[in-house]
């Protein structure tokens, strides 16, 4: 029933006087002399000390206005049986009128409909009512708050009050301009015109991507980046609770969609081996943030202006890095910007800036690499910032102490190939339907095949190749380049019935011979591009030795090459580079094979941009080369001093095995002797390296009998790291592990391996005791439901949907709780069903808004921890009335309205807070009931805050740089409570705390 239909069923001159019964009158003025604003619940007239109506009055009051509204002619709005529940439902609707936190004057700017919504809100109606009788309490309850709120406007003081509140709102309002206009770029037109052309070109330039390797007869060689874009993970290391183990803070990663890490993260260093989507990933954010019809999850790039910054190409001479306003000149943007428009950008933080590639300039070039991007960071503040990098080009810490997360571009999962593939086959067209389920096959039942299938261009080629076969692959990696080589040097064009374009036809052997020349300069001088002009001359020189290229002029063979291999390319007008880099790789091993320049491979073999030439120079080799590059290895890892470098010589041997087409059992006999010295391995670092020398280590891991619980982590992290099905039955062994570490590995891992092979044999097998499982996927709960495992302790990872969600949680009905969203799939409600609940973790992007309504009151809730803030405030948690620990460390900066929360949650004895949140506690503000305090993110700040805000304190935990001087040491000692200081790293001072305090570091 409309409010405008129960309007003509009731006289307003016969109602209108019932209804402002419930408020209560006022005198003149606009209370400025009040402490407060005066709050809807005092005006009121069924609160307070001088009420008039009680709940009781209250609830005659909506019978009469139930009765009278139903009493006309026609058909009941509502079932008569209902109309008791009905008026129970409006009295608990008109009482929740004083407990709103609004006054007056913002009651009338909600308007009567979103007044009506928040009181509905407020008293919750019962479930029971069916729908008429809903619709009816909708509508009646929004007519009722047309009444009330004309009844505002009409009491002396709000006008009054309007008035002074427009005052506060223009003065606010004019101190916003003038700071927005303080942050804008100029105020004439022609920045945002320039915008425009600017974000234009960026989508064009890269809307899309390039499919290496079709053969198609009617097919492009590129495809809308939209479709091609496939959403990888990327993991970071985070820390664990303490019971998890003293190795967990370094085994615990933390997934996130790689496109979403800079919604959660100002500053990423992303990592990823070659081919794995790194710079497809910077396509896709630049187009995001160019268009307007941006993909689910990326509208926190909406007012964002992409800078794409390849290394490759801003030191292609060696000169110096540029500043802002040479960036789109030396990334080869042909458009002139506005003087000045750069600077403007990011010194108001709209800018993305996007530097792709540390690893494809030169090692001694990094550092510098670094102080020019240190010097961005301090002038600039409020973008964000994406670097990215090969695996090993740098180290871990690189870019730590800038503010930089560190993240790594997972390998594909078996999901997401099969979902590249598909697309593949759909993009190339119908005719290669045909072609794509027994690919599918091939990659489940082919361990060779699926072991290549771990990245975007992997996966492109082995589909270009399958198909080019007619459903016939190339054994091993040599033989897959090899392959791909031969499909884009010479058969293309042939197959094509092309001719010669270029007006040379040139063989696939002549090819290879001189384009290689170009990727034995490149990776002999630590390069992945070479200007245009030095290309020409290393033809040039080349093409006199070359039989069937010498009676072409050597111009056109290079424009043959550069226009016709499919394996070269211009970024710019002058510079040449290769399609990817592992072309460059192969053909450049392939050369220093042919060449025999072993002393070359043996100086770099300690450079990460050498390893893979390495391992496919081994693959070129004959074996009494293969025997010869394998055992100077051998001799260089003896000789090295440095441990890390050792370990990277011995692992490269082994790793080298599985690309030898032969090798002598005696040198192979002692490689992995050499590889037993290292394993187990001794660091986390060296677990991951280890686990590069493929399903080989596997045959070398020992245990679980006889290792302690530290080399059992290690050894498990190796294994878990070697993503193929051999690694399974190895790791199965562990699953009854006593250490949580290891079975906390066993479990993160999941997502590498296919979901009901691994849930079937080790998943199924887990010692659940202090164990959360980790749930990433959807096909991850389905595994558990199909098992009957009923973990009472979970992490769900936000790539699980909703529903799935609810059904996990509605049948583990946990103690213990980590819940990842992002903003598209976020949704609390299926936590207000659970009753076990202890422990909650709401891992949420600091934009989200979440009420506290949804989680579970009638749970025995003691601990929360919060990386958002929830709706109306904190002081909302206040029903959960067991809950003794709040963390919101990982949360945006609290507020002194956020301070004044916490203190209203009744049983609070618990606070983990950034230590940066005590310059905001407010003065007068004191919580006694406060016993433990856990700081962490920086430098300790001075104590007295602290020390002023919870006396009753009787344990500190610093978990952050801490050198306590005589001034904060006289600070905790004031708190007589106190008994223990602890911290991660050693304190310094302490020996001047009161003796009654213990300190653990």
């Amino acid at each position: 029933m409309e409010p405008a239909l129960i309007g003509t069923r009731l006289a307003s001159a016969a109602i209108s006087p019932l209804l402002r019964k419930l408020l209560v009158s006022d005198g003149p003025g606009a209370g400025l002399t009040g402490s407060s604003k005066i709050r809807l619940s005092s005006l009121v007239s069924f609160r307070g000390e001088k009420r008039t109506l009680t709940e009781k009055d209250v609830r005659k009051l909506a019978a009469t206005l139930v009765g009278r509204s139903t009493s006309g002619p026609g058909e009941a709005p509502f079932p008569t049986d209902e109309a008791e529940a009905v008026t129970d439902a409006l009295t608990k609707t008109l009482l929740a009128l004083g407990d709103l936190d609004m006054d007056d004057v913002q009651a009338v700017r909600l308007g009567h409909r979103d007044l009506a919504r928040r009181l509905r809100t407020a008293a919750s109606a019962p479930d029971c009512l069916s729908t008429d009788s809903a619709l009816y309490l909708e509508s009646m309850t929004e007519w009722a708050c047309l009444h009330l709120l004309e009844f505002f406007t009409q009491r002396s003081t709000f006008i009054a009050r309007s008035l002074v509140e427009q005052t506060r709102s223009q003065a606010e309002l004019i101190a916003k301009v003038d700071e927005v206009i303080r942050r804008t770029s100029r105020t004439d037109s022609r920045d945002a015109d320039f915008e425009r052309r600017y974000l234009d070109h960026l989508a064009r330039k890269h809307g899309r991507l390039t499919i290496y390797g079709i053969d198609l007869h009617h097919s492009p060689d590129a495809w809308p980046l939209d479709l091609a874009y496939l959403s990888l993970e990327a993991t970071g290391e985070a820390p664990v609770p303490d019971e998890a183990g003293p190795f967990a803070s370094h085994q615990r990663e933390q997934a996130v969609r790689a496109d979403l890490a800079l919604a959660r993260h100002d500053r990423v260093l992303l990592r990823g081996l070659a081919g794995s989507g790194k710079t497809t990933l910077v396509q896709w954010l630049t187009v995001s943030a160019a268009t307007e019809g941006r993909a689910d999850g990326m509208a926190y790039l909406r007012g964002r202006i992409p800078f794409v910054l390849p290394l490759r190409a801003l030191t292609r001479h060696g000169e110096r890095l540029p500043a802002p306003d040479r960036f789109l000149p030396a990334a080869g943007c042909p458009l002139t910007p506005p003087d000045g428009w750069a600077d403007r950008v990011l010194a108001a933080g709209r800018g993305i800036v996007l530097v792709d590639g540390i690893d494809e300039i030169p090692e001694t070039e990094r550092n510098r690499a670094r102080d020019w991007l240190r010097d961005l960071l301090s002038a600039y503040e409020g973008n964000r910032w994406l670097v990215t990098s090969r695996p090993t080009a740098v180290r871990d810490d690189w870019l730590a102490r800038d503010g930089f997360t560190e993240l790594t571009l997972s390998p594909m999962t078996r999901t997401e190939v099969t979902t590249f593939v598909r697309r593949w086959h759909r993009a190339a067209g119908p005719e290669a339907e045909p072609y794509e389920q027994p690919l599918l096959d091939a990659l489940r039942t082919t361990e060779h095949v699926a072991r290549l299938a771990t990245n975007p261009l992997m996966c492109g080629l082995i589909c270009a190749l399958h198909r080019d076969r007619r459903g016939f692959l190339p054994r091993g990696r040599k033989a897959l380049y090899e392959a791909a080589l031969s499909m884009l040097l010479a058969r293309r064009d042939r197959e094509r019935d092309m001719g010669a374009p270029s007006g040379i036809a040139l063989d696939e052997a002549p090819q290879i011979q001189l384009i290689q020349r170009l990727a034995y300069w490149l990776t002999l001088n630590g390069r992945t591009q070479l200007d245009r002009s030095r290309a020409e001359s290393l033809v040039r020189e080349a093409v006199p030795a070359v039989q069937e290229a010498a009676q072409h002029p050597p111009e056109r063979v290079f424009t043959h090459l550069l226009h016709r291999s499919g394996l070269l390319r211009e970024p710019t007008e002058d510079t040449v580079d290769f399609v990817h880099r592992t072309f460059q790789d192969y053909l450049a091993a392939k050369a220093l094979v042919d060449h025999w320049d072993i002393g070359v491979l043996v100086r770099h073999a300690a450079d990460d941009q050498w390893e893979d030439v390495i391992r496919m120079a081994v693959g070129h080799a004959r074996p009494r080369e293969c025997a010869e590059i394998l055992e100077e290895l051998l001799k260089a890892a003896d000789a090295a001093t440095d441990r890390p470098v050792q370990l990277r010589l011995v692992m490269l041997a082994a790793t080298t095995l599985d690309h030898a087409t032969e090798v002598s059992p005696e040198v192979r006999a002692r490689v992995l002797a050499r590889t037993a010295e290292v394993i187990p391995p001794r660091t986390f670092d060296e677990a991951r390296e280890l686990a590069g020398v493929g399903r080989l280590v596997l045959d070398l891991l020992p245990g679980p009998e006889g290792l302690s619980d530290e080399e059992a982590v290690l050894v498990v992290t190796t294994a878990t790291h070697v993503s193929v099905d051999a690694a399974i039955p190895y790791l199965a062994r562990f699953a009854r592990h006593p250490f949580v570490g290891v079975r906390s590995q066993l479990i993160w891992a999941w997502a590498r391996f296919d979901s009901r092979m691994y849930a079937e044999e080790v998943v199924a097998r887990l010692d659940p005791t202090g164990l959360d499982f980790t749930v990433r996927h959807d096909e991850h709960a389905d595994e558990l439901a199909r098992l009957g495992l009923r973990p009472t302790r979970l992490t769900i990872g936000a790539l699980v949907t909703n529903d799935v969600v609810a059904a996990l949680l509605d049948r583990c009905n946990p103690t213990r709780l980590d819940l990842q969203r992002n903003l598209h799939s976020l949704s609390l409600t299926s936590l207000s069903r659970l009753d076990r609940l202890e422990h909650l973790v709401l891992d949420l992007p600091p934009e989200a808004i979440w009420s506290a309504d949804d989680l579970p009151a009638a749970a025995p809730l003691s601990s929360l921890s919060i990386s958002s803030w929830p709706h109306r405030g904190l002081g909302t948690l206040r029903h959960l009335g067991r809950l003794t620990e709040v963390l919101v460390w990982d949360a945006p900066g609290l507020t002194a309205e956020h301070w004044r929360g916490l203190a209203a949650l009744p049983s609070l004895e618990s606070l983990s807070i950034d230590v940066d949140d005590l310059d905001t506690c407010p003065p007068d503000l004191v919580m006694p009931e406060i016993v433990v305090v856990r700081l962490a993110h920086s430098d300790l700040p001075p104590l007295g805050p602290l020390v002023r805000a919870f006396p009753s304190l009787r344990e500190l935990d610093l978990n952050c740089t801490t050198v306590l001087d005589t001034v904060d040491v006289s600070a905790l000692a004031e708190l007589d409570g106190l008994r223990t200081v602890r911290c991660e790293s050693r304190l310094t001072g302490t020996e001047h705390l009161p003796p009654r305090v213990r300190v653990d570091d």
